[in-house]
């Protein structure tokens, strides 16, 4: 009697990693490139998948997406990577010149990381009233709060991992970038650098062949150390560009983008304002990309929501985290938060941290704002709200 077999083949093929200044070895034999941004790559579990897409859903009243769209550009111009750059701004060159500087010196570093804000952000949140016992712990409960994966990345680290190690970069993976420090003029004047008007576009195919021309030249089938290409579209479905009511044509431009990536070296993060797409058209968006985030701004003033969360003051914006990437596996990722507010510390770095509910008040039981804070709470029989 024959034996049965199923259709289901096992491939034993070893995955081909990429070696390039910038990429390391992440989960899944997937290689990741920086964000630029250390507090998202940690969300991120670890930075973009080469050849994925990360989207982002733009808030139109604060141009929160800009800030994530400067430090990647940041970082691929760092670590001598091509980029190009399209935006429906009329002169794109200019907003390269908006880019943060990085900070080179430790002094300064540890100027801005070792500041009470910075400490007091990054340090497990208690209650006020037990602050005062737990001084000489808070080190201790720091590391216990920080999971092993979200760990910082060092210099150190770069021997593991496709690092600037490899052709003697002087930045790590992720750098950090001063948002009061331009970037260093020699970095702006690459000649690696493309940028494309996307309100003289009234044709998506001649944006297209752009696209597939410059990731031509980053393609996975040359072998060996190559270099790791980034795209940026900015507003990618704004009103003043001409094929903002074109649907089905920016959804079939972003499917063959998609594929193109798929077997180059390059990551892609597009930001459109989602208000000006039908809800099908965004979701379908939204399938199409790797990686889903939205950004929205903080309300001027809101006194319920400043009595539920700690340090509401810093804040600026919150970002949201509606897809993580995927590839090579079957398994979703499961995020301990969704939700992460963007703080702003010293007007020169930004912190993504998980929202923390204030604390609760010793003498009544009762987190402050009472009011506020009641909704939040299941109600028992009798109607009062339950103490925690």
């Amino acid at each position: 009697m024959a034996s049965r077999s199923g259709s289901f083949v096992r491939n034993l093929a070893p995955t081909v990693h990429v070696q390039a200044v910038g990429a390391k070895l992440g989960p899944n034999g997937v290689s990741l490139v920086s964000t630029g941004f250390a507090d998202l790559d940690k969300v991120l579990g670890g930075g973009i998948p080469v050849g994925g897409i990360l989207m982002i859903m733009e808030d139109i009243e604060a141009p929160h997406h800009l800030l994530l769209l400067r430090y990647f550009m940041a970082q691929g111009l760092v670590h001598d990577q091509p980029l190009l750059y399209a935006s429906p701004l009329t002169s794109p060159q200019a907003f390269l010149g908006t880019l943060p500087g990085v900070v080179q010196a430790k002094d300064d570093k540890s100027e801005i990381e070792g500041s009470p804000k910075h400490t007091k952000g990054e340090n497990l949140r208690i209650a006020w009233q037990y602050r005062k016992y737990f001084n000489e712990n808070q080190s201790i409960e720091t590391h216990k709060f920080q999971q092993p994966e979200l760990a910082p990345f060092s210099r150190t680290a770069k021997s593991s991992s496709f690092g600037g190690g490899l052709t003697g970069n002087k930045y790590e993976f992720c750098s950090n970038f001063d948002l009061r420090k331009p970037m260093e003029r020699s970095l702006l004047n690459a000649i690696n650098v493309e940028c494309v008007n996307l309100q003289a576009i009234s044709d998506l195919s001649v944006f297209h062949e752009r696209c597939t021309s410059f990731l031509s030249k980053l393609s996975r089938a040359q072998g060996g150390i190559s270099q790791i290409g980034r795209i940026a579209i900015q507003s990618f479905c704004a009103p003043q560009c001409r094929h903002s009511n074109l649907d089905w044509e920016m959804l079939s431009f972003l499917k063959s983008l998609r594929a193109v990536l798929r077997v180059s070296n390059a990551v892609a993060m597009i930001t459109f304002p989602s208000s000006f797409l039908t809800p099908l058209f965004c979701t379908r968006w939204q399938h199409l990309a790797d990686i889903v985030l939205s950004v929205k701004a903080i309300p001027d003033e809101d006194k319920e929501l400043a009595s539920l969360l700690t340090d509401y003051q810093d804040m600026v914006g919150f970002v949201h985290v509606h897809k993580m990437a995927c590839i090579n596996t079957q398994v979703p990722t499961i995020l301990e938060a969704n939700t992460y507010s963007l703080k702003l510390l010293h007007k020169r770095i930004v912190v993504l941290e998980r929202l923390n509910q204030a604390p609760v008040d010793a003498s009544s039981g009762e987190s402050y704002g009472t009011v506020a804070a009641a909704p939040l709470c299941s109600r028992s029989a009798n109607g009062s709200v339950l103490d925690f």
